[in-house]
């Protein structure tokens, strides 16, 4: 653990033993999904085991307090897909009326984007990724299994009419989307959009797709180069992605590529699990229970003390380069 001074104030930061600060904190909200991407859930969402039970909204508030204490400025609702929880609207409001974080962000596959963005909002949320794995409906359609292309790009151009902050996320898929980078490109061209590709990671149930429709994330990047893009400075509270601007774009580009050199050095975000489980990576042998300290006020500083003793645990790096891919089954798990 760290300290930190804002405003004439000392607050706790969480830090390991590399000397990293963490944050951000992307919180799951639920593990199901409506969608049937082929990279992640070609066949639907399938329960793996018993049925989870979804951290409640009281058990929320409380993590959300401790972690902000501990110095989490950002935190990001994921899922699985967040709007199928019908209480979204008011977990957005308890982490936007947590003192100390100064953002909130959510991962959505844009299903209920155009319908409730508006909510959202009005709630607090401050920023958006959306998955669009294609700009081309048929693709679309092959990918996600679903065919709401039109819709969620609608919702886009909402969200970006109420002031959010958009960013638009796709899975490089080799011989599926990668030769529609000039169409990605010509998109942000006149939209304050960041759009990210994202390297396809291996995961417990994807080894033959993976061999099959992996690509590298530097294949991107000598694009972009030979074209005039420059690499940004990363702000503190980023997520993984190395964004690029061009002077003639007025959006930018952003690569998330895990299995780059040295990806792991900047870690700055941890993970819970809907059922409240921290996750010290996305590709962790296991999770750490924090729930039964999530039931009362009063267990706060025994949850600072357990925090601050995992984070001592985190690895220095993942191992995703020796095929090992710790327990995640799947990135419905997660959000990623």
């Amino acid at each position: 653990m760290q300290a930190t001074q804002h405003a004439g104030q000392v607050t706790e930061v969480l830090s390991d033993s590399y000397g990293r600060r963490f944050q951000y904190l992307r919180l799951s909200i639920t593990d199901i999904c409506n969608f049937k991407c082929s990279y992640c859930l070609p066949n639907g969402y399938q329960c793996h085991g018993a049925p989870k039970s979804n951290l409640n909204l009281a058990e929320i508030k409380n993590l959300l307090q401790v972690f902000s204490s501990l110095g989490t400025e950002k935190i990001r609702l994921t899922g699985g897909e967040p709007s199928v929880r019908k209480d979204l609207t008011k977990i957005i409001e308890i982490a936007a009326s947590t003192p100390g974080i100064n953002q909130v962000a959510m991962t959505t596959n844009g299903y209920k984007l155009k319908e409730n963005i508006q909510s959202w909002a009005d709630a607090g949320l401050k920023a958006i990724n959306v998955s669009m794995d294609s700009l081309e409906a048929k693709s679309f359609e092959l990918i996600t299994g679903h065919h709401r292309l039109k819709s969620i790009l609608e919702g886009v151009e909402l969200a970006l009419s109420l002031g959010l902050k958009v960013k638009a996320n796709a899975v490089l898929l080799k011989g599926i989307n990668d030769q529609q980078l000039p169409l990605f490109l010509n998109w942000v061209k006149h939209k304050n959009v960041a759009w990210r590709f994202i390297e396809l990671m291996q995961t417990g149930d994807n080894h033959e797709y993976f061999s099959k429709h992996h690509l590298s994330g530097r294949t991107v990047v000598d694009w972009l180069s030979n074209d005039g893009w420059e690499a940004c400075k990363r702000s503190k509270n980023a997520g993984p992605a190395i964004e690029y601007t061009h002077p003639d774009y007025l959006g930018k580009i952003g690569i998330i590529a895990p299995y780059s050199k040295d990806f792991c050095t900047n870690c700055n975000r941890l993970r819970v699990d809907t059922e409240g489980h921290l996750h010290l990576c996305l590709f962790a042998s296991n999770g750490y229970s924090l729930r039964h300290l999530l039931q009362q006020e009063s267990q706060q500083q025994e949850l600072k003390t357990y925090l601050n003793t995992l984070l001592q645990g985190k690895e220095a790096t993942h191992y995703l380069h020796q095929g090992y891919s710790g327990s995640t089954y799947n990135l419905s798990m997660l959000g990623g």
